[in-house]
């Protein structure tokens, strides 16, 4: 049996035990991007209540098309970053480590400080319609097609914001690639239907996550942890399969491997879904029996099935999200045999901020 609980060798780092704080964005930044006290208290709450590692939310990565929503963080310049040192400083005293993600809305994008124009690989909108509990548009803008110059742009932006990770103190970076936002979007065919060397075929479509892998890690240095979460779906259509099948993913998973990323975190519903096109494995399977990357899964992972998909993954980090925000103390509890909640949804309501997530638990707690 695979002990959860124990301390574990992670790329160059050890943390506590296997659990993780799975990336929940949370849109109660400054409206500058300034992550702030309130962040803080919010984040230092898990590593208190027993993640051995936090992933933020997803954080903006330059002052032109990244940002997806209304005060989301960001990691761009001098007041960002002092902002996210604060976090990373009280997450490493309470015994946590933290990895910061990073990302670049594209379509997926409900709101920006810096453009009204979202961009994407092409001129296509995500389907379904935009999130409620992150913003009151009510639906998708048509993006512009990325130029050359705006691909560029965003692998620098990138890159800088790794190296300002770096600087605030963060133990590691994930780039987000899934969840349907932009390396999401130009590995899927519904989003790309460019016919350059960045659009058709697969090798194609991998060509920006890879180039955006490559720069995050000459940023960098050696030795210092980088990984990518990666999925099919997106948070309004989960259930789009790549063309390519089980194969194709893998190929995703040596391609980033080969760019220099240490680790990969899958995400899906439920983390044995299998749902490819040709093949019967789940994402995270897929992933597992790549050599030379470490693995980070997330996917309905909760006190009654956490110890099977360790015993499952053995040397993999779970990632909690769900159960996490229902329960900030998941781990602790665990440890402790305590009752888990389920969540209550109603506590994102009518905005998935902290400060209404905090006026939930004060009232259910009276």
């Amino acid at each position: 049996m695979s002990d959860v609980m124990h301390s574990n060798k992670f790329q160059s780092i050890e943390v506590p035990n296997r659990f993780a704080l799975a990336p929940m964005t949370r849109t109660s930044a400054e409206p500058d991007g300034t992550p702030n006290a309130l962040m803080a208290d919010h984040y230092e709450g898990y590593a208190r209540g027993g993640f051995g590692l936090v992933i933020t939310e997803g954080t903006y990565t330059d002052d032109k098309a990244s940002q997806g929503y209304a005060n989301q963080p960001g990691l761009i310049d001098d007041a960002q970053v002092a902002g996210w040192q604060t976090i990373v400083n009280r997450v490493h005293a309470a015994g946590s480590k933290i990895f910061v993600q990073l990302m670049h809305a594209g379509a997926q994008f409900q709101a920006n400080r810096y453009t009204n124009q979202p961009v994407g690989p092409s001129e296509v909108m995500p389907k379904g319609a935009p999130l409620g509990f992150y913003g009151d548009q009510e639906a998708w803008q048509t993006p512009a097609a990325m130029t050359k110059a705006d691909i560029h742009a965003a692998i620098d932006g990138f890159a800088k914001s790794a190296t300002n990770a770096k600087a605030a103190g963060f133990d590691g970076i994930e780039i987000h690639g899934a969840n349907g936002y932009l390396l999401n979007q130009f590995l899927s065919t519904h989003f790309n239907k460019r016919d350059d060397n960045y659009g058709g075929s697969l090798e194609n479509r991998l060509r920006l996550v890879v180039e955006v892998v490559r720069a995050v890690r000459k940023a960098v240095g050696d030795n210092y942890p980088v990984g990518i979460r990666l999925s099919q779906g997106t948070v309004t259509d989960p259930d789009y399969q790549l063309p390519e099948g089980e194969a194709g993913f893998r190929r995703v998973v040596e391609a980033v491997r080969d760019a220099g990323a240490d680790f990969v975190h899958t995400t899906d519903g439920d983390v044995n879904r299998p749902y490819f096109v040709e093949g019967k494995q789940s994402l995270a399977s897929v992933a597992a029996a790549v050599d030379g990357i470490e693995l980070i899964i997330n996917g309905n992972i909760d006190e009654t099935n956490y110890q099977d998909v360790a015993n499952q993954f053995p040397d993999a980090i779970l990632a909690v999200g769900k159960k996490a925000l229902a329960n900030p103390d998941f781990v602790q509890r665990l440890k402790d045999g305590k009752e888990i909640a389920d969540i209550d949804f109603a506590m994102l309501q009518p905005k998935a901020t902290i400060t209404n997530e905090l006026a939930w638990r004060r009232q259910n707690a009276a």
